[in-house]
């Protein structure tokens, strides 16, 4: 196909999301004709779903990919700055733990429903972008790309043949369920055994905000925690991450009363911020969690992207980001391969690797932002990584910034670097030595960082 041809081809891309929505603004600023399918209504008139999503981070790699897309300067309004973890203890005091050295490693929290609007708002202004809500797809044919779909009465029609169709419809992807059924590939969960449910902390009449903007909030309990990100308008969205059964569990917290006794003597700084406690925590539905593992991402016509290829769970942040990344990475191999196939293959044997490891450090991480930050060696080991970067700037880089503020540095990268660095700060720590000892310049050496 010639890149004339290619640039013509139409494709069509299943699900509005801002991960679907920012590929069609990239595929159609190579010149092609996009058409967007959404079986939602069109969240430009019709109210956001509350309670049900939890709350977005941006970081190096979404905004570069925003960016990349032009509509940065669009979304940069509905953005709070996030320069740290701060931490509450069941006083409500807690110590500040900055993300990195430098005044721009930071992170930015964004509510999904007006980042989804905004990218939206962007497309709807790009001729080469049809958009088509209130559009469920149900099956997809991976021989011709057609999609079908279905109406609110169960009604089914049929798409025109599309040369690529991209499913950007979610962890829970019908196109991805589709090819499963057809048994063209393999999909598995592995669901956490952990549950979470949103909770609104409303701005004050006054107009001050209820808690430090400019931080992502942790009320860290060992096996569970709650975490509030602010928003723009001074309000914060609040989310309970805990067990579903068990002892101090969602099994335990049968109705508003049980939850809010709980509140009150787990987070009760928090629970002081949401004045209609029980009515939220009755109404808002408890949400599960879990990674997809899938294989193949790519099926002829169709190739999965995001969250249908590779759901993963939110504790490092990156679902977005790396979903973000996902379009970019794509838009340049469909940019500069000789064909469509072939650009989605080299995308997916070249990409699986990162999302791997990113599956895995998301995690890990849940494991250190509900229990790891309480031990007081967590904030020395913490420092001693930042002293090292510090003294050896480029070659020791704390994995949590590589992964956050590094879009250079591919995730598997990360992974590795980041389990040699571990063994450098073990080293250390037993010895007894600093940041500027010569030890550390020796171990760097010997771990080729």
């Amino acid at each position: 196909m010639s890149a004339t041809a290619r640039a013509a081809a139409a494709v069509t891309i299943v699900g509005a999301g801002p991960v679907g929505t920012l590929l069609a603004l990239l595929l159609a600023a190579a010149g092609r004709r996009v058409r967007l399918l959404e079986r939602r209504a069109d969240p430009r008139s019709a109210p956001p779903e509350r309670g049900r999503s939890i709350n977005l981070a941006l970081a190096a790699r979404g905004l570069a990919a925003l960016e990349r897309a032009g509509v940065l300067g669009r979304v940069q309004p509905e953005l709070v700055a996030m320069r740290g973890r701060q931490l509450h203890d069941r006083d409500g005091r807690g110590p500040f733990l900055a993300y990195g050295l430098r005044p721009a490693e930071q992170i930015h929290a964004v509510d999904r429903a007006r980042l989804n609007t905004a990218l939206i708002e962007a497309a709807a202004r790009v001729p080469h972008i049809e958009l088509h809500f209130g559009r469920r797809a149900v099956d997809v044919d991976p021989d011709t790309g057609r999609v079908t779909l279905a109406d609110a009465a169960g009604h089914t029609c049929a798409e025109d043949p599309a040369g690529l169709v991209i499913a950007a419809d979610g962890a829970g992807s019908a196109l991805r369920q589709a090819l499963q059924g057809r048994g063209l590939l393999r999909a598995t969960e592995e669901p956490l055994a952990h549950d979470y449910k949103e909770l609104h902390m409303p701005a004050p009449a006054d107009g001050r905000w209820p808690l430090e903007p400019h931080a992502l909030h942790i009320w860290p309990r060992g096996e569970f925690m709650l975490i509030a990100l602010p928003n723009p308008d001074r309000s914060f969205t609040a989310t309970l991450f805990m067990p579903a059964t068990g002892r101090d569990s969602f099994a335990t917290l049968a109705d508003a009363t049980a939850a809010r006794a709980f509140f009150a003597r787990e987070f009760a700084d928090a629970l002081a911020l949401v004045p209609d406690f029980d009515a939220q925590f009755a109404r808002h539905p408890q949400g599960k969690l879990g990674t997809l593992y899938c294989r193949p991402w790519h099926v002829r016509r169709v190739l999965l992207i995001g969250d249908a290829a590779h759901a993963i769970v939110p504790f490092h942040g990156q679902g977005l980001n790396c979903g973000f990344e996902d379009c970019v990475l794509l838009a340049d191999r469909l940019a500069a391969a000789s064909d469509d196939p072939a650009a989605c293959a080299l995308f997916e044997q070249r990409r699986r690797p990162d999302t791997e490891a990113i599956a895995a450090m998301a995690i890990e991480n849940y494991r250190e932002m509900r229990a790891t930050v309480l031990a007081p060696e967590f904030a020395i080991r913490k420092q001693l990584a930042l002293e090292l970067e510090r003294r050896f700037p480029g070659r020791f880089i704390p994995r949590y910034s590589m992964v956050m503020f590094h879009a250079d540095i591919p995730y598997a990268q990360a992974q590795r670097r980041g389990a040699l660095q571990e063994r450098v700060l073990d080293a250390l720590l037993a010895a007894g030595a600093g940041a500027d000892s010569d030890l550390a310049a020796r171990l760097l050496e010997q771990a080729a960082l």
